[in-house]
């Protein structure tokens, strides 16, 4: 997030087989800290922002993938991903990103990847800035 908005919503299948949700969620983090390292850049260089300063911060609410962005050595289950998917890694290192954890229950972009409760929902589209047509006046 920049200036405390949500700057990119994308979703999409993986064009890799994953073997866990770990994995899953990790190549996942991978593709989303490229592109948002991309859009900082982007946002950059147009000048809209005078300064972007620190690292982008990626909310991922998958331990198990953010200890795999965080660690440098191979785990067991973890060897046969493709190493492009390990460039998070040189992300991390370089501080242009800051994998940070976010609790499931409070994770915003669930009603876009899974069906949730209508109350969660709601709960959901209104922390994003979401709202009814009948609300807009």
């Amino acid at each position: 997030m920049i200036l405390a908005i949500i700057l990119h919503k994308l979703s999409t299948s993986q064009r890799t087989v994953a073997d866990s949700t770990t994995e899953s969620e990790y190549i996942a983090a991978s593709e989303a800290a490229k592109e948002a390292c991309w859009i900082k850049k982007f946002v950059a260089e147009l000048g809209v922002v005078p300064s972007i300063e620190g690292p982008v911060e990626l909310l991922c609410d998958n331990t198990g993938a953010i200890a795999q962005a965080k660690e440098p050595r191979a785990h067991h289950k973890s060897k046969h991903v493709p190493r492009k998917y390990h460039l998070i890694r040189d992300m991390l290192n370089r501080g242009d990103i800051k994998v940070c954890k976010v609790a499931t229950e409070a994770n915003l972009a669930d009603p876009f990847t899974k069906p949730l409760s209508q109350a969660k929902h709601d709960e959901h589209a209104a922390n994003i800035g979401l709202r009814q047509m009948s609300q807009w006046c």
